[in-house]
């Protein structure tokens, strides 16, 4: 098995190099979407995808990394460690169950250190019906202008506003305005887009040719930046489905066969650090493969402080507004990013593998469960 530290990156280029070789050892084909654009050294950017298990198979999971670029760090040292542990391949396998690994399916933020799109948008708030009228994020607009100031660092007047904000309204008040998604400034925070990205349509496609035959997926999405350190929170990942929250929380925890102790939390019962959220990625699932059961959770692992968090993505926000910033504020600006999403200690890194392998465990197995029980 590969050590814990060596699964994980410094580079995306880096993380693309060592799955692409992880893929190779554990005998496993790739397909490469590559994006239209360059990364921040100029290397190759792809939506990687990595099938172990029949073409045929009734069981799918789906690990996927990166949905918020910068996140892709924590998510790609989980798929890298994955196909290189002989006992999880060998578990999955066994069980007949097939495994799609999807490495950055947001390379341009991994790349670039930011959690968006090449297009500015908040890939896990674009997935809407364009079609019809977007939801309207009042919240936010009263707070566009003060969240990306003319300046920054912010002025004491801007930090002052902040704080009065908070303190009267309360922080969970503004995290909820923040990072709920909105329509109404592209250039804005937790943008939902006008269109499908580059990264929805992709997807889209990736799941229909591997999804569309299932008829059992599950889905574990790695993400960072919200609760404890270390701490990976298991967020009910889909529509709100009592039935299949329930399945969930069987599968994974709080349930007659889950773990008590790592529960499974939604944020449309207010039991998750996250907010009530528009535009979900997982949502897709029952468009692009409505013959199957669907049960999902996001892996949110937690680094700094929500209100830290918030502060860095303003910060790297505004820098991406202000491409004239002095290079060093804009190197300051990128570490915080970094120390946002991502912590680089073997502590915490362990805590990352071992929470996300015992979620894929227990994945397999409720998969199995559900195809005996039908």
């Amino acid at each position: 098995m590969m050590s814990v530290s060596n699964a994980f990156s410094s580079s995306y280029a880096q993380a693309r190099v060592k799955f692409l070789d992880a893929a190779a050892k554990a005998g496993l084909a790739v397909q490469s979407h590559t994006h239209p654009l360059k990364g921040r050294d100029g290397e190759d950017l792809a939506m990687d995808v990595a099938r172990d298990g029949p073409t045929d198979a009734q069981n799918l999971l789906i690990v996927s990394s990166a949905c918020h670029g910068v996140e892709g760090y924590c998510g790609s040292g989980v798929q890298v460690h994955a196909l290189h542990d002989a006992q999880w391949l060998e578990k999955a396998r066994a069980s007949g169950t097939a495994v799609l690994y999807i490495h950055a399916l947001n390379p341009y933020g991994f790349s670039h250190i930011r959690r968006t799109t090449h297009e500015n948008v908040d890939l896990n708030r674009n997935f809407q019906d364009f079609s019809q009228p977007l939801p309207d994020n009042a919240a936010y607009r009263t707070l566009h202008a003060l969240v990306l100031p003319e300046q920054w660092p912010p002025d004491a007047a801007n930090q002052a506003a902040i704080a009065d904000f908070i303190a009267t309204q309360g922080a969970a008040a503004f995290q909820s305005a923040i990072t709920q998604g909105q329509h109404a400034f592209a250039d804005g925070l937790f943008y939902g887009g006008n269109s499908a990205t580059w990264s929805n349509q992709t997807l889209r496609g990736v799941l229909r040719q591997h999804a569309g035959e299932a008829k059992h997926v599950a889905w574990i999405d790695l993400h960072t930046g919200l609760g404890a350190s270390g701490h990976g929170e298991r967020i009910w990942a889909g529509k709100d489905d009592a039935v299949a929250i329930a399945r969930a929380r069987n599968w994974w925890g709080g349930g007659e066969n889950g773990n008590p102790a790592t529960p499974i939390t939604s944020i449309y019962d207010g039991s998750s650090t996250s907010a009530f959220l528009t535009g979900l990625m997982w949502h897709a699932i029952s468009q692009e493969a409505p013959q199957a059961d669907y049960t999902g959770i996001a892996m949110e692992y937690g680094t700094v402080p929500v209100l830290d968090v918030i502060t860095a993505l303003r910060a790297e926000h505004w820098l991406n507004n202000h491409p004239e910033a002095p290079l060093e504020l804009a190197q300051q600006i990128k570490t915080q990013m970094m120390t946002a999403f991502y912590t680089d200690k073997d502590l915490w890194r362990g805590q990352i593998i071992s929470q996300a392998r015992q979620a894929m465990f227990q994945a397999v197995d409720g998969l199995t469960h559900a195809e005996t029980s039908n």
